[in-house]
C-alpha cells in the first residue's frame, strides 16, 4: 500500500480552529460522507452504492410505493438492518462530543441515526429517517422495533419481498420515512436547518456533495448571512466556491482533530 500521494493530516488548518473558537453558534451539515467511514454505503457511488441492482425510481418514489409496496417496504428494512449492524464512527462521536460544550446544531441529509447513537441531539433530519416510518394515508408515525428489523439477526436479502405493516389508527399502510423522489422536504426539519443556517456563526458542511437542493442551498443561504463555511470533504464538490475554508480530509478524521483543538 502506496501513501505517495495519500493526504497526511496531522494539523487542522489555523483558521478553521480560530473560527470554531470563535464562534457561539454552529452548525453541522452532514450528507452521506459522513455515515461512509461506518461503512454505510454513498448514495451516488454506482459501484457500492444502494442503487446498483434497482432503478432508484423504483424503490424511492411514490410510484414505486404504489406499483410495489413489499419490496419497496423489503428494501428500507434490509437498509435500516445494514444501519442497525453499522457503528458511529469517530466524526460522529466527536460532533456529540463538541455538542457537550458548545452550541452546535445537527441538520443531516442523512436517513441514518449515526449521530443520535453517537450522543449527538439533531435539529433536522432534512430527508427523513428510516427509523421514523408513517402512515401513507393518516400520516401517523409508527413505532419501529428492532425485531421489525432484524429477523432473529438474520439479514434479509435487499430484494425480498415484506408486507408493510398496517396503521393501527386508520389501517392504511405503514411507509418509510426516508423522502422519496418528487416528493417535497419535512416542512419543520427543513424551517429548522434553515433558521438554525440563518443564525449561525460558523457552518461545517461535511461529506455532502452538494448536489441535492434544497439541501444543498443551504452553505449559500450561510454566506449571505454572515456565517463563515468550512467544507471538511476529502474532494471537490459543488459546495467548495461557497466555502470559505476547504479542509481535504473525511469526517472521521477530520472531526476529531478539530474538537481536541477546543
Amino acid at each position: 500500500m502506496t501513501h505517495s500521494h495519500e493526504q497526511t493530516v496531522d494539523a487542522v488548518p489555523q483558521p478553521i480552529v480560530d473560527a470554531a473558537r470563535a464562534a457561539s453558534r454552529i452548525v453541522v451539515l452532514t450528507g452521506a460522507g459522513m455515515s461512509a467511514e461506518s461503512g454505510i454505503a454513498t448514495f451516488r457511488d454506482a459501484r457500492t452504492g444502494l442503487w446498483q441492482d434497482f432503478d432508484p425510481k423504483d424503490l424511492a418514489s411514490p410510484e414505486g410505493w404504489l406499483a410495489d409496496s413489499d419490496l419497496v417496504w423489503g428494501w428500507y428494512r434490509w437498509r435500516a438492518a445494514l444501519v442497525r449492524r453499522s457503528e458511529p464512527n469517530a466524526g460522529h462521536r466527536a460532533v456529540a462530543q463538541w455538542q457537550q460544550h458548545a452550541q452546535v446544531d445537527i441538520a443531516t441529509q442523512n436517513v441514518d441515526d449515526l449521530h443520535e447513537r453517537a450522543g449527538s441531539t439533531v435539529l433536522a433530519h432534512v430527508h427523513g429517517s428510516l427509523f421514523e416510518p408513517y402512515c401513507s394515508e393518516c400520516g401517523v408515525r409508527a413505532e419501529l422495533d428492532d425485531t421489525d428489523i432484524l429477523d432473529d439477526g438474520i439479514l434479509i436479502d435487499a430484494d425480498q419481498r415484506v408486507p408493510p405493516p398496517d396503521c393501527p389508527r386508520c389501517g392504511g399502510l405503514i411507509r418509510p420515512g426516508a423522502v422519496w423522489f418528487g416528493e417535497s422536504l419535512p416542512e419543520q426539519a427543513w424551517e429548522a436547518a434553515e433558521n438554525a443556517v440563518r443564525a449561525a456563526d460558523l457552518v461545517l458542511v461535511v461529506g455532502t456533495s452538494g448536489v441535492v437542493y434544497p439541501f444543498a442551498g443551504l452553505p449559500a443561504v450561510a454566506r449571505s448571512a454572515g456565517a463563515t463555511v468550512v467544507e471538511i470533504n476529502p474532494v471537490e464538490t459543488e459546495v467548495s466556491d461557497m466555502a470559505d475554508h476547504r479542509w481535504r480530509t473525511t469526517a472521521a478524521v477530520g472531526l476529531p482533530l478539530l474538537v481536541a483543538q477546543l
